[in-house]
């Protein structure tokens, strides 16, 4: 936990914990409806029922509740101390007493990660490039994956040279004041954002409407640009350098951001061996049903 804290008054990380518990505010059933849609979409299931669901660097803790909504036996952790505070404000409101274990540790830590055991579903969604030590961090989840199981994660998209002026940007905000902040924030929303007046002209003028409800997965446009801008460490990568990594493993979805900002989501399963096919009969049940490639270009 200290060392969470220090590392946040040197500059050196992004307050991840705190936006999360700023986000949290806004969470609702609507949100948390569209966090199951998203999920069921991504992992081609409706039902997690008896199984197992590892929630690596769980934030807010939005998509373990998602999980639990699903059936799932729910285990989530996060570094951040007030990412574990807010994640229990969430069980608490949303699913007093239920099968769901919430606790600080780090994905980094062996001798933590060695207790943890496997599970069905191993989940991390825009953290692992946030730890400083991302390719680390990803062989580590393949570990906690089940034989049978999967494994979901979501990576920023290697952009090149605009990656490496984001990563200028985030080091900056962190270690500047508010006002800073402040105009690093409003000059990234205004690039992020500079194509978005032609975008509403083009829907004016084909009479679409504009969406409305939170944003895909029940996330805040505010809070994810706060978490864009700020995000530090910060680390990318290429789809096909995750997929070279991730070889011991069969990959079953494929969304990218087309090259853009954005991050490229992976579902792997980890084959069953020959041992331990008695011991997944029952586990690997309709998670089973993922079968083939289902690459998704966004």
């Amino acid at each position: 936990m200290g060392d969470s804290l220090l590392e946040i008054r040197r500059g050196d990380r992004f307050a991840f914990g705190r936006n999360w518990k700023a986000f949290a505010h806004l969470v609702d059933e609507t949100r948390v409806a569209t966090a199951v849609d998203s999920l069921c979409a991504a992992l081609g299931i409706e039902d997690l029922t008896g199984r197992t669901f590892l929630d690596v660097g769980c934030g807010s803790g939005l998509f373990s509740l998602a999980a639990h909504r699903l059936g799932a036996r729910v285990h989530s952790f996060d570094f951040d101390p007030e990412a574990v505070e807010t994640a229990l404000r969430l069980r608490q409101a949303f699913a007093p007493g239920a099968d769901w274990v919430i606790e600080q540790g780090s994905i980094l830590d062996g001798d933590y990660v060695a207790r943890l055991g496997t599970f069905d579903l191993v989940y991390s969604w825009g953290v692992l490039h946030h730890t400083g030590a991302m390719w680390k961090a990803f062989e580590a989840s393949i570990g906690l994956v089940a034989p049978g199981g999967l494994l979901f994660v979501a990576l920023y998209n290697d952009q090149g040279w605009e990656s490496r002026l984001w990563t200028v940007v985030k080091r900056r905000y962190n270690r500047s004041g508010p006002v800073l902040r402040g105009a690093l924030l409003a000059a990234s929303s205004a690039y992020i954002y500079r194509g978005r007046p032609l975008i509403r002209l083009g829907q004016a003028l084909t009479g679409r409407r504009r969406p409305t409800g939170p944003r895909a997965r029940g996330m805040s446009r505010w809070h994810d640009m706060i978490d864009w801008v700020g995000g530090y460490p910060f680390e990318v990568s290429r789809p096909e350098q995750v997929i070279a990594c991730a070889h011991d493993l069969d990959l079953v979805y494929l969304k990218t951001c087309g090259g853009g900002l954005g991050c490229n989501e992976f579902v792997f399963r980890k084959a069953v061996g020959s041992g331990d096919a008695q011991a997944l009969a029952e586990p690997a049940g309709d998670l089973a049903g993922l079968g083939g490639s289902r690459e998704q270009p966004a």
